[in-house]
């Protein structure tokens, strides 16, 4: 069918959702990159800074369970809102952690709690706030992709708004720190935090149900929903059924994408929280200096995000069917991340060869997560994608909290023996072999497509 005819207005939810992916992995981000400076004004240690970034993952965990099935309750336009609303509010927080941080730390007083600084604790509470806000992103995301796109075009669109993590990875080092160095850390938090509300101007007024989309032809919906299995509600304001989780549990895909994520998710943790502590440690680079070595390394994420989208299309093209494909796309994706093996070994010629190696295995992981997560969508019908996509978020999350903890105790032990970088060693150890572990975990559980009828 020919795309002029049918329409785009489509690619137009796929770049509100790059959009707020960017905006969600800007939020986040912000912390990781004054680390070394709000480290020293409250000394804290790995361990201290460790324990602030898994309560963002903690509550992100723990939410995105919750998330996935507000979103399918409340409908994509709603919750995406609600969501976007929520994180924002909590990365504007971040620039009072310390006076929330004293009266939490006076009432913990009062019940008799002590313990934790009041910085620590500020930046807990504003860490589990914008956990809980973000968690609402990629079941939104998800859902919104499944709605609009047919099946043959999902893991494009998911590579495409994917990409925003990318995106917003890339501006957060290139931005945060000049706003840090010219008005103060607390300025940062508040002007990068303001964003969402722009985008939620948009949002509002361009999203609606495909079926409601006064925008979209007739012959871009009848594109849309030209899988079988895929056609639209046939009255759109009736309540989705509800599907239990325990049911959802009882599925082998349910736990291939829940294992996939719980193995790979905290990788991608890892390269976002701990390389610019990683640059500071090993190489003493800090502040406006590791802008352009972290803006160059998550560029070189876009391609793998984008790429990997696109590279079960490949296969599928082949005459592959579309699981067959996709997995076979991720086998050689997970391949890729080997390469940071090598970081520690080459990292003395030049902080540039880890830089490099690990962009590689970033890259890779946007390519895995573009494609496990388009494995819902094309295995679970659209009223349960944001509950599968729920529980393997929380899956994720958690994977995420254990490899921050892990890091936070293996950095500051070695940095007490002296010797920091066996830490690094370790920690770039896991996350080269994780996606082969993955794969091979995934394709037991489920070596063929079936599709889920609910």
């Amino acid at each position: 069918m020919n795309q002029e005819k049918i329409g785009k207005y489509r690619w137009t939810i796929c770049a509100l959702l790059f959009f707020a992916t960017t905006v969600n992995y800007l939020d986040r981000q912000v912390l990781s990159l004054l680390k070394p400076s709000l480290e020293k004004e409250f000394n804290w240690t790995n361990s201290d800074y460790a324990d602030i970034a898994a309560m963002f993952q903690f509550v992100y965990a723990i939410s995105m369970l919750f998330a996935g099935r507000i979103i399918d309750r409340l409908g994509t336009k709603k919750g995406y809102a609600l969501a976007i609303i929520i994180w924002s509010l909590g990365a504007i927080i971040h620039a009072f952690s310390v006076p929330i941080g004293n009266t939490l730390s006076n009432l913990l007083g009062v019940l008799g709690f002590t313990g934790l600084s009041a910085s620590i604790l500020g930046f807990m509470f504003s860490r589990a706030v914008l956990g809980f806000g973000e968690s609402g992103n990629f079941p939104a995301a998800i859902k919104a992709t499944a709605d609009y796109f047919p099946k043959k075009e999902r893991s494009l669109a998911t590579g495409i708004f994917n990409s925003g993590a990318n995106v917003g990875a890339v501006l957060a080092p290139i931005s945060v720190p000049y706003i840090a160095e010219a008005w103060g850390w607390e300025i940062a938090f508040l002007i990068i935090g303001a964003i969402g509300f722009i985008w939620l101007i948009f949002w509002v007024i361009f999203y609606e149900k495909p079926e409601e989309q006064k925008r979209m032809s007739k012959a871009e919906l009848d594109y849309i929903n030209s899988d079988a299995e895929n056609q639209p509600l046939p009255i759109a304001d009736i309540e989705p059924e509800k599907v239990s989780w325990f049911k959802l549990l009882g599925y082998r895909q349910t736990w291939a994408f829940t294992i996939g994520k719980f193995l790979t998710d905290g990788v991608w943790w890892f390269f976002l929280f701990w390389l610019p502590a990683y640059l500071n440690d090993q190489y003493g680079m800090s502040g406006t200096a590791v802008t352009i070595p972290l803006a160059i390394l998550y560029s070189m994420t876009m391609v793998g995000s984008i790429g990997g989208g696109y590279f079960p299309v490949y296969f599928i093209k082949k005459g592959y069917l579309v699981y067959d494909g996709r997995m076979k796309a991720m086998l050689i994706i997970a391949l890729f991340p080997v390469v940071v093996l090598g970081a520690q070994p080459l990292g003395h010629i030049s902080f540039w060869w880890p830089l490099f190696l690990i962009g590689i295995g970033a890259a890779a992981h946007q390519a895995w997560s573009a494609n496990i997560f388009t494995t819902v969508s094309d295995m679970f019908p659209r009223k349960a994608v944001g509950s599968v996509v729920g529980i393997g978020g929380m899956a994720g999350g958690i994977g995420g909290v254990l490899i921050t903890k892990i890091g936070g105790a293996l950095f500051d032990h070695y940095k007490a023996l002296g010797h920091i970088e066996t830490g690094y060693t370790i920690m770039f150890t896991y996350c080269a072999l994780a996606y082969l572990i993955a794969w091979a975990i995934m394709k037991l559980l489920v070596p063929k497509m079936k599709l889920i009828h609910l």
